[in-house]
């Protein structure tokens, strides 16, 4: 049995002081209180749950639609474990329907083989709105087809997110996804509220980006932040790079939703965890200027945040606790995709996936099921 043993440990319960993780093949056993002897080399700090990243483009150097090969995700995953992240839904922005597919077979092979921080995969696209489509390549923007659905169908590749726009597909075809087991986000939208609202009727549970390529919110046109806002079982990704969503925006969405339906995530490009500063994307390139990224007439592509910048920009810059950060980054993104029962909190039955912070929200020590990095 591996033990880990911290003055802080943040539980379901709560932070409590001075207790011990036991582990046994990779999953917490039990949290109990330390013995002496475990106090004498105990950690100093806080040990939280690791984080879930539900949308994550790119690492170290590789764009997951430019090399969708099971050796471009374990290249990717290595470079946002190092931030935090050790679980995650590498992303394929919308592209053609054969990089589609190879992206299932890259994930297919890592579900296989039991990569230990990939959980699925996430179709940012190409199911969407031409008006809202940011940074995405409108010429592969489409409605959907036997066979991409065969792809999203797959037993295969773990959990499945899909952000679509609610006018670019029907009530139907979001039910028909749902009853797959799919998860269904919206995004990348310039839909009514009333369109949203059908679409959420229709078993959509999630916004991605929140703000950012989708209608605003009005006075007589609440649109699709609106909705986002006002239906309480709406979860919400959040970009907190203050690059993407304005420090008070971000906050007053976290103070509308909480922190059990606000997730942090990175939109990460290839650029995270690597020197990279141009990237050719389509037919344009995606340029960093410090901590931001750009095409060259200034649409935002994506980020070069990491999960624990997104953390430590909650915790310093919004106001938020250590635990309501905490959970934005962990609980609530494993609950969204339905795999709260293994992943996003340190309790018994959960991977042993945990990080260590200082008092200054530094991040120390990272534990992948039960194994320091």
């Amino acid at each position: 049995m591996q033990t880990i043993t911290a003055h802080k440990v943040l539980t379901i319960s709560g932070i409590q002081f001075n207790k011990t993780l036991c582990i046994e093949q990779g999953v917490i056993k039990s949290i109990r209180d330390a013995t002496k002897q475990e106090l004498a080399d105990k950690y100093e700090g806080t040990l939280i749950p690791g984080y879930v990243d539900t949308q994550v483009n790119g690492g170290g150097g590789i764009l997951f639609n430019h090399t969708p090969t099971y050796d471009a995700l374990k290249t990717m995953a290595n470079a946002h474990l190092q931030f935090g992240t050790t679980s995650m839904l590498p992303t394929l922005i919308t592209d053609n329907a054969q990089t589609m597919a190879s992206a299932a077979d890259a994930v297919s092979e890592a579900i296989a083989t039991n990569h230990p921080n990939i959980e699925g995969i996430h179709y940012e696209g190409p199911f969407l709105s031409a008006a809202k489509k940011g940074v995405h390549e409108e010429s592969f923007i489409r409605t959907p087809s036997d066979s991409e659905l065969a792809t999203l169908c797959r037993k295969d590749i773990g959990k499945v997110l899909l952000t679509v726009a609610p006018e670019s597909v029907s009530s139907s075809f979001i039910k028909e996804m749902v009853a797959e087991g799919i998860v269904v986000a919206l995004g990348h939208t310039n839909a009514s509220f009333e369109q949203v609202s059908d679409a959420l009727n229709a078993g959509a549970t999630g916004f991605t980006h929140l703000y950012n390529a989708m209608s605003a919110f009005t006075s007589r046109a609440p649109g699709a932040v609106g909705a986002a806002l006002l239906f309480d079982n709406a979860y919400c990704g959040l970009i907190v790079d203050h690059h993407h969503v304005h420090p008070k925006s971000a906050e007053l969405a976290i103070k509308v939703k909480g922190k059990e339906k606000i997730m942090l995530v990175t939109d990460a490009m290839a650029h995270v965890g690597s020197n990279l500063d141009t990237l050719a994307f389509f037919n344009t390139e995606i340029k960093r200027n410090g901590s931001k990224l750009t095409t060259p007439d200034g649409t935002l592509a994506g980020s070069c945040l990491d999960m624990h910048g997104a953390v430590v920009n909650t915790c310093h810059d919004l106001g938020a606790s250590l635990t309501e950060a905490s959970a934005m980054a962990s609980s609530t993104p494993a609950t969204f995709m339905g795999m709260q029962h293994k992943l996003g909190s340190l309790a018994a039955g959960q991977y042993a996936n945990a990080l260590l912070v200082d008092d200054n929200v530094n991040l120390v020590k990272i534990w992948v099921k039960g194994m320091l990095q």
